[in-house]
């Protein structure tokens, strides 16, 4: 009787013992047990540092940008080091870059979800270029369509105002028919340009929005994201994000 009181004690101090070393224990984590750390894509190494700061806030991505282009174009002022004599718009839109504060702030998952629906975009910053600048939608006014604004983009397919320099067009000064890097959009998800990764070839199960799940050259297992969709409009361009968003949209401040 003795010996099986003295292995009850023991087998109730060896519970007691387990139990607490398990409390306060974090369950989150993958199958192996080990916790899950948020990381940031290798793509936001792309982003022009002189132009973009970005960093981690708990799970989500900060992205600061002062608005800047990191290339030429004839939006800069004539005494600008960067500025170009314009070689394919015939009639300019007011302002130059340098005389814009077009500095911007944009919040997004560092896990970014496609949303149980889609979302059409809106007027103004619709995501973040590589080059520092603003992306802007299809849309020159609200429900106006950018015919008659585009002999106004430059050769890299933007334009000053109402706030800054921004991009509609597929983006010649680093991207021209590849699988370039263009930015990121404002649900979070990366826009690339026309050609997938690794083919070369152009993708041909995109959705609505452009997008589809696949390899990039920042994520070769695969994820979801959008392309510059082979379309093309007025016969000479290619849109950037003709589209909805398949994410929920942040706010571009």
């Amino acid at each position: 009787m003795k010996t099986l009181k003295t292995h009850l004690i023991l087998i109730l101090a060896v519970s007691a013992l387990l139990a607490f070393s398990n409390c306060g224990s974090d369950d989150s984590g993958d199958d192996s047990g080990t916790p899950t750390e948020v990381e940031l894509s290798t793509a936001f190494a792309v982003f022009d540092t002189d132009n973009t700061t970005i960093y981690l806030d708990g799970d989500e991505v900060v992205i600061e940008t002062n608005g800047l282009p990191n290339h030429t174009s004839p939006y800069w002022s004539p005494t600008h080091p960067l500025y170009v004599e314009p070689t394919v718009a015939t009639g300019l839109a007011p302002g130059f870059i340098d005389q814009f504060n077009g500095s911007y702030t944009l919040r997004v998952p560092a896990n970014p979800q496609k949303a149980s629906s889609s979302s059409s975009t809106g007027l103004g910053a619709i995501g973040i270029a590589i080059s520092g600048s603003v992306i802007y939608n299809d849309e020159e006014g609200p429900n106006v369509p950018l015919d008659n604004a585009a002999p106004s983009l430059d050769y890299t397919g933007a334009h000053t105002g109402p706030q800054s320099y921004h991009y509609h067009l597929e983006p010649k000064a680093w991207s021209n028919d590849d699988d370039a890097l263009i930015g990121i959009i404002s649900d979070g998800f990366f826009l690339y340009g026309r050609r997938d990764y690794p083919s070369g070839e152009y993708p041909d199960d995109l959705d609505a929005s452009g997008g589809h799940f696949g390899p990039t050259p920042h994520n070769p297992e695969g994820e979801y994201h959008y392309h510059i969709q082979n379309e093309l409009y007025l016969n000479t361009y290619y849109i950037l994000f003709p589209g909805d968003y398949q994410g929920t949209p942040n706010a571009i401040n």
